[in-house]
């Protein structure tokens, strides 16, 4: 950066500082998106340490999940519900990527998530990614391939069916809008495989299970979850 984009950059943050999007604290140099005390006080679960944790139980006698962990818990309205809902929703894919990096940096301290071979987002129908622009999910999974040195699929695992938001909806009615609607397009690529799926948020864990229930039609394929928060409410 040369001295006059400097001095730009100095009016523009003067003007229109950076705060941090969980505390509203103003940004100092180096820090992008959360302030280091955020980053430090990130609600962490240590799931991938706890194998019979919360996140595992929601797969109890629904489907064959092999491993289970969220990065972070938050509740209803807290501070770090912004943290997903800005990733999600305002265009923040670089705040996916960063936390995703940090959470499969915590996942090497496992070694049953340190097995898995390939990387899969759960991916959105094409009118969705259309409109948003981006797949909030594959992001997580860029920075989680990148810092667990895995193989990241975003391209194989498919959502055949455009649906309506699972917000409002009860356990049930989670499940019976997401069932049977993805579709996996060369099988072959995931066979003999352990497969980390990795969404943003787990709340009733049902758009997973029913990915998990389409990868696991595929020959001696594992799966295990990831997700980068789970909704404690």
């Amino acid at each position: 950066m040369n001295t006059l984009s400097k001095q730009y950059y100095y009016i523009l943050d003067f003007i229109f500082p950076s705060l941090c999007i969980s505390c509203g604290n103003r940004l100092v140099s180096q820090e992008k998106y959360l302030c280091i005390d955020c980053w430090i006080d990130l609600p962490v679960t240590n799931f991938h340490l706890k194998k019979e944790n919360k996140v595992a139980q929601l797969f109890w006698g629904r489907v064959n999940i092999e491993n289970a962990a969220s990065y972070f818990a938050y509740y209803k309205n807290s501070n770090y519900q912004k943290l997903i809902h800005d990733t999600k929703y305002k265009g923040l894919k670089e705040l996916g990527f960063e936390t995703g990096r940090r959470f499969g940096l915590s996942l090497l301290g496992s070694k049953e998530f340190t097995q898995v071979e390939i990387i899969v987002p759960v991916p959105l129908h094409p009118k969705k990614l259309k409109k948003r622009g981006y797949n909030q999910s594959e992001w997580i999974a860029k920075g989680m391939a990148e810092s667990m040195k895995k193989t990241l699929s975003s391209n194989n695992l498919k959502r055949k069916i455009h649906t309506s938001t699972q917000t409002s909806k009860n356990r049930f009615e989670r499940f019976e809008n997401v069932e049977n609607i993805f579709e996996v397009e060369r099988p072959e690529e995931f066979q003999n495989k352990h497969i980390l799926l990795v969404d943003d948020v787990v709340t009733t864990g049902s758009t997973l299970e029913s990915c998990a229930l389409e990868l696991l039609k595929i020959p001696e394929v594992k799966v295990s979850v990831a997700t980068l928060a789970f909704a404690d409410y």
